[in-house]
C-alpha cells in the first residue's frame, strides 16, 4: 500500500471513531464543559504514559510545546462547544453543523500559509453548506445549538490548519501529549476558577459516564487523533475536514438506530446529508487525480 492510500485509509478510521463520539457524548450526563474536561484528563494521562515509554517521539524546544499547548486550547474549545450543540440540540443537528468546517478551512487557510484561494475547493465547501442548509433550515428550536455548532465547526478547522503546520517534523505521539496536556490545563483553571467564584465543587461523573468517558478518551481520541495526525503528514488540511464531513453521515446513522431522532427530521435532512457526500466524493475523487497527475510529472 503506498504511503497516500495508507493515509487516506487513516483518514477514514478517525473520521468513522470521530462520528462515535457525539453518541456517545450523548449517553454521558455532565455538561459540555466538564464532559470535556474529564476526556482531556484521562487523554492526558493516556498519552503521557505512552508519549513516555514510546520510541517514536520527538524532542521539541519549548517554544514548540507552547504551540501546541495553545493549540491544545483551541481543541478543548471547540469540544466543549461541539458536545453543548449536542445538549442544546441533538446529535444530529450538532453533527450537521460540523460539516461546515470545510468551508471554513477553504477561507481560512489562505490566510495562514499564504496560498491562494482555491475556486474549485470554496464550490465544494459551499455544497457542503448548502446541505447544511436544507438540513436544519434555520428551525428556532434548535438556534441556539446551531450557532454554538458553527463556532464549534470554526475552531475545528483552525486548530487543524495550526496543526498541519506543526505535523511536518514532529511525532504524531509528541503533538497530541502536548495538545492534550495544554487543552486539560486551560479547562481545570477554568473550572477552578469557576468553582472558586461560584463557591460550588467539583462535579463527578457517575459509574456508567467513566466507562464512557473511557472509550471516549482511550479509542475516540488517542487513538483517533494518532491516525488523524498521521494521515495529516500526507494530505492537505482541507482535504482532512472535507472527509470529517463523513463524521455527520456516520454519527447521524448511530443518533437514528439509538436515539430515534429521525423521528424529528424531513426529506430536506436526507437531501443536505446527500449534498454532504457528494461533496466528500468530488473532494477525495480531486485530490485523488492531483496525486496521479503528480506521478506522471514525475515520470
Amino acid at each position: 500500500m503506498s504511503t497516500f492510500k495508507k493515509a487516506l485509509l487513516q483518514l477514514h478510521i478517525f473520521v468513522f471513531l470521530a462520528g462515535l463520539t457525539a453518541p456517545i457524548g450523548n449517553y454521558i450526563q455532565l455538561n459540555g464543559l466538564m464532559l470535556v474536561l474529564y476526556r482531556m484528563g484521562l487523554t492526558t494521562i493516556a498519552a503521557v504514559l505512552l508519549y513516555i515509554f514510546t520510541k517514536h517521539k520527538s524532542k521539541i524546544d519549548n517554544r514548540i510545546k507552547v504551540k501546541l499547548m495553545g493549540v491544545g486550547v483551541l481543541i478543548a474549545l471547540h469540544w466543549v462547544c461541539f458536545y453543548s450543540s449536542i445538549k442544546l440540540a441533538n446529535v444530529s443537528i450538532a453533527l450537521v453543523c460540523f460539516s461546515s468546517v470545510g468551508l471554513f478551512t477553504v477561507l481560512l487557510e489562505p490566510l495562514f500559509t499564504k496560498t491562494k484561494l482555491v475556486l474549485n475547493e470554496l464550490l465544494i465547501g459551499l455544497l457542503s453548506l448548502v446541505g447544511i442548509l436544507c438540513i436544519f433550515q434555520f428551525d428556532i428550536n434548535y438556534r441556539e445549538g446551531i450557532i454554538v455548532g458553527l463556532i464549534s465547526s470554526f475552531l475545528a478547522a483552525l486548530f487543524t490548519i495550526l496543526n498541519k503546520k506543526l505535523t511536518n517534523n514532529i511525532a504524531p505521539q509528541t503533538i497530541q501529549t502536548f495538545e492534550m496536556l495544554g487543552g486539560f490545563l486551560f479547562l481545570a483553571l477554568i473550572v477552578l476558577l469557576f468553582n472558586s467564584y461560584e463557591k460550588t465543587s467539583i462535579i463527578l461523573p457517575s459509574k456508567s459516564d467513566w466507562v464512557w468517558l473511557i472509550i471516549l478518551a482511550l479509542i475516540c481520541t488517542v487513538w483517533a487523533n494518532y491516525l488523524m495526525l498521521s494521515s495529516l503528514k500526507h494530505i492537505s488540511a482541507f482535504t482532512l475536514n472535507v472527509t470529517l464531513n463523513l463524521e455527520p453521515v456516520y454519527g447521524i446513522i448511530l443518533a437514528f438506530l439509538l436515539f430515534k431522532e429521525q423521528k424529528y427530521l424531513g426529506v430536506s435532512f436526507y437531501v443536505g446529508i446527500s449534498l454532504i457526500t457528494v461533496s466528500v466524493l468530488f473532494q477525495m475523487l480531486r485530490v485523488i487525480s492531483e496525486q496521479k497527475s503528480t506521478k506522471l510529472i514525475k515520470k
